[in-house]
């Protein structure tokens, strides 16, 4: 039978067509901006997580700074592990620097973790300086020559290490050597403006040594020996005064009338033997090599050696002592390889090689008659 055009069932409700049509383009029209829905709220969700990511890094940042000052760094000063100390300073500086992002630049602690990896380099140097020395004992050209490339090298990062630490202690503390001193909070805040006047004057000292331009104010020196006047000397071990006078000794034309920058290190000394803290023996020591005195070298190495047996080192601030004794053994290693080709022998720091006597040997030839 052929069909016709009839529907099987009419639509109860004349308005149905229209109906249908109506919801199908509401169907089309939602389906059609349902993409775009998503993405906004898919957008607003991540702008929100990017909020909230935000406030967690800034609040651990923050809170990394505060445990560092208040707990990290005194702790490290009161051990005497100066490889730990090292490894430390290397590893977490990235980390604790990235911070700098999120909340306030770590300026404070970075004078530390730039100071304590700048000394990492510059043992690396006197490495190379050593294996150099010892080479030219031998008489090997091409290796004295391949170390001392390596020393230069390792001088030079040691220099941008401290540099940065300059850099951020002026940005903390502000312009060093201006007359105005900075109203510090407390006894680590004095240590560490401190440590950013050592800094200053180990960049300019490295990078003189790396034979390099690395960019260090060559005024530094005279900064620092200006700056240094903000600190109580006698409160720390002397090490104040101990920098002005290294300056002294060491620029032309720095030392004031009426001043003797070795009396001055000599009265130095005694108060960081006093303290249990001898980081002016390295100053004293750095500007009698300056002056190309060896035996008041030898002298100042004698001195430590004897103040070690005699004084224990302060127990609140063993790393440093520990870090000055490492550099007076440095000093006395260079002696030593100098003159023998090899190092200070173990437990013999405070002797050299010319010290000692040979005991002539006498017969009792009385008993023999």
């Amino acid at each position: 039978m052929k069909q016709t055009g009839i529907p099987l069932a009419a639509p109860s409700n004349p308005n149905h067509s229209r109906s249908l049509s109506v919801g199908q383009s509401i169907r089309h029209s939602f389906a059609r901006y349902r993409g775009v829905v998503v993405a906004l709220s898919l957008g607003t969700l991540l702008s929100g997580c990017g909020v909230i990511n935000n406030m967690m890094y800034k609040t651990t940042g923050d809170v990394m700074q505060g445990f560092s000052r208040e707990h990290t760094i005194p702790y490290l000063m009161e051990s005497g592990d100066l490889a730990m100390g090292c490894a430390m300073s290397e590893a977490t500086a990235p980390l604790l620097m990235s911070f700098g992002r999120v909340t306030d630049e770590p300026d404070q602690l970075a004078v530390m973790l730039y100071l304590s990896a700048g000394g990492c380099a510059e043992d690396q140097g006197r490495e190379h300086e050593l294996a150099a020395l010892a080479a030219m004992y031998e008489r090997k050209g091409n290796a004295a020559e391949d170390a001392m490339i390596r020393q230069k090298r390792a001088y030079a990062l040691a220099s941008k290490r401290y540099l940065k630490s300059w850099q951020h202690h002026n940005t903390y503390y502000g312009e060093s050597g201006t007359g105005e001193c900075p109203d510090f909070d407390d006894d680590l805040d004095e240590f560490i403006y401190l440590a950013g006047l050592l800094s200053g004057l180990q960049a300019l000292n490295a990078e003189i040594q790396s034979t390099s331009s690395i960019g260090v104010p060559k005024n530094v020196g005279s900064i620092v020996a200006r700056a240094s006047s903000c600190l109580e000397n006698d409160k720390w071990w002397g090490a104040p005064m101990a920098l002005k006078a290294t300056v002294w000794a060491m620029i032309p034309g720095a030392q004031p009338e009426g001043e003797d920058a070795f009396d001055r290190l000599a009265m130095t000394d005694r108060l960081g033997e006093e303290a249990g803290v001898r980081l002016s023996h390295v100053f004293h020591a750095i500007a009698a090599t300056n002056k190309g005195d060896e035996a008041m070298v030898k002298s100042v190495v004698r001195r430590h050696a004897e103040s070690l047996k005699e004084q224990p080192a302060n127990a609140e601030w063993a790393f440093v002592d520990a870090m000055a004794t490492n550099i007076i053994v440095s000093i006395s290693d260079r002696l030593w390889v100098e003159n023998t080709g090899h190092r200070t022998p173990l437990g013999q720091l405070g002797s050299f090689w010319d010290d000692q006597q040979k005991e002539v040997e006498t017969m009792d030839l009385d008993g023999l008659l």
